[in-house]
């Protein structure tokens, strides 16, 4: 019912027996470490949306698909999954006689790719180098406290904190050609949601910013609308709150220097805008084929 950054649920919200009951609608509630017990088809479940963040390893999510259930969608960057995928970007690769664990990748490499296509679709891109300037999350302390990244270990709401990301790695995932050719680094910030991309690349073909700017307008009209967005208001990061798209340019802060070294700046809504791709790649999946 309520929610410290997005406010509260606009609907009737109450605990009956062994359910959460949403304006009437009763949501059957299940407790068990183990996915094989847990009874999806007294529900007629087809997808499960392993959400968790303790079953990213297709070897253990696959204990979900047994009796009705046909698919699984691991709501983060997984391992020994059937494939990545990310929407706009290659969800046309998707087969549903051979994928049934499916990783939505990252929020961040959600924000990247869609950018990142436009770029190398129209420009090429050589290389390049990413910083997310990322809201703080759960796998980060309140206060000082023990970690095994002992920068995470430090105090979330008052520290810069520097760390890793395999969001730019994880590009080579969903398209292929750029395999080794991204990296990055994460800034965590002390804000509670909304993220920002910040990507440097080297483009094979020379472009001014107005030129890049026109593309990825364009994609965000067009093929790309509802997935990527694109804007030149003046924004901060609360703006950005509840926007639905995966990645949304600041058309502002596109920058290129010499000619080929470019630079896009793409905002998201971390938590907001990754739950809406999860609903619409469950949406996709069941439109293609179980």
């Amino acid at each position: 019912k309520y929610d410290s950054v997005l406010g509260p649920l606009d609907a009737e919200v109450s605990a009956k027996d062994d359910s959460i009951v949403v304006n009437g609608k009763a949501l059957k509630v299940f407790c068990s470490k183990d996915p094989a017990a847990i009874d999806w088809s007294s529900l007629g479940a087809e997808i499960v949306i392993e959400s968790t963040g303790k079953l990213t390893d297709a070897t253990q999510a696959k204990a979900h698909l047994q009796g009705t259930v046909k698919k699984v969608i691991i709501s983060a960057p997984a391992k020994n999954e059937d494939i990545t995928l990310v929407l706009g970007v290659n969800d046309d690769k998707y087969d549903a006689a051979k994928h049934h664990i499916v990783s939505n990748a990252s929020c961040t490499t959600n924000c990247l790719a869609p950018s990142t296509k436009v770029l190398h679709d129209n420009f090429g891109v050589l290389k390049g180098s990413m910083t997310t300037i990322h809201s703080y999350t759960n796998d980060q302390n309140v206060l000082d406290f023990p970690h095994k990244d002992l920068r995470r270990a430090r105090a979330a709401a008052i520290n810069m904190i520097p760390t890793s990301t395999g969001a730019a790695k994880a590009i080579g995932l969903v398209m292929p050609e750029l395999k080794g050719k991204l990296d990055g680094y994460a800034m965590r910030v002390p804000t509670p949601n909304v993220s920002v991309v910040d990507l440097v690349c080297l483009l094979d073909k020379p472009a001014t910013a107005e030129e890049i700017n026109a593309k990825l307008k364009a994609a965000a009209e067009g093929p790309l609308k509802g997935i990527l967005g694109y804007t030149e208001d003046p924004v901060v990061s609360t703006d950005m709150m509840r926007n639905p798209n995966s990645s949304i340019v600041d058309g502002q802060l596109t920058k290129v220097l010499d000619g080929n070294l470019a630079k896009v700046v793409s905002w998201y809504d971390n938590e907001w805008g990754y739950s809406c791709r999860v609903v619409d790649l469950c949406i996709f999946m069941a439109k293609k084929g179980l």
